[in-house]
């Protein structure tokens, strides 16, 4: 299993109000005929928390189903209930997914300490088949894993990695200094994507690499090879559009710039709006601004 790359959240699209797994196949084709490490299925932008468990696990299978072997699979499998994360980890493991990525349980954030955070990871690493990646993303959760909580997770041997969605590289350097050697830090804000790889992060799962993922290699690369300034330079092109598509829109956001590009992204499920026509037109401008080719059609 590679980590050290970058992959796309890949948003869920639908039909008719069900999940379009057609579409889901030619946009995970179209990805990987790019130097994307794979993708992530079922994160925020897939609109996890949306999809019910029959749906979720039919984006794991047909995604598994649609990437080379060769490429990595992270399904999200987060959920409020140390029991039911167990099962959706489980099942996703048995569908085929490289890792599994578990968001913090946040519904009752005032009981959500240092040590119930690891007793829950702990439980859910020892009962899935596949390794587990830590998933903080306070800006949604209100809730954070704290650098010392991340540093005695780090140490179980299923536990393979943190997907850090924010925007603070102090913290992507606090996990990096308080885990274990090899432990996977992965970047989640494209905004400050090549700032984290400055600070020691391994990869990125970026959202804006689902609709310009050639740009968001090339800074990848670009850092790891040590040429600065070509990296410094594509991260300050990168960074309006994915703001667009991130902060400002969000998941309807991405999915517009998805159908911009050739890929499918369609409207988002309810109570999700889809994005206005200021917003389509704003995203357009931003990705006229990059001047980066769309990625093949399927």
């Amino acid at each position: 299993m590679k980590l050290d790359a970058v992959f796309p959240p890949m948003p869920t699209p639908f039909a008719g109000g069900e999940v379009d797994a057609g579409a889901i196949g030619r946009n995970v084709e179209a990805w990987a005929r790019t130097g994307l490490g794979g993708i992530v299925a079922l994160g925020s932008n897939g609109e996890a928390p949306l999809l019910d468990e029959d749906e979720s696990d039919r984006v794991i299978g047909e995604a598994r189903a649609r990437l080379p072997e060769d490429r990595t699979l992270i399904a999200g499998t987060g959920r409020e209930s140390t029991r039911a994360t167990i099962a959706a980890s489980t099942r996703a493991a048995r569908l085929g997914a490289d890792a599994v990525l578990v968001r913090t349980p946040s519904y009752f954030r005032g009981s959500m300490t240092a040590e119930a955070f690891v007793r829950h990871y702990t439980a859910v690493a020892d009962a899935c088949p596949a390794p587990v990646l830590l998933y903080n993303y306070p800006a949604v959760t209100g809730v954070n894993l704290a650098a010392d909580v991340v540093g005695r997770l780090s140490q179980h041997p299923n536990i393979a990695g943190v997907k850090e969605t924010g925007s603070d590289t102090a913290q992507v350097m606090s996990y990096i200094s308080a885990a274990r050697a090899g432990f996977a830090v992965i970047a989640g804000s494209a905004p400050t994507f090549y700032p984290s790889l400055c600070a020691g992060a391994c990869g990125g799962i970026l959202a804006a690499a689902c609709v310009v993922p050639d740009v968001c290699v090339r800074i990848f690369e670009h850092a790891r090879a040590g040429r600065h300034a070509e990296a410094r330079d594509l991260q300050a092109r990168l960074a309006p559009l994915a703001r667009l598509v991130t902060t400002v829109y969000g998941v309807a956001g991405l999915k517009a710039a998805m159908d911009l590009v050739g890929l499918a992204g369609g409207e988002p499920r309810a109570p999700l709006l889809p994005a206005s026509t200021d917003a389509i037109a704003q995203i357009r401008l931003g990705l006229e601004a990059l001047q980066s080719p769309a990625i093949p059609r399927a």
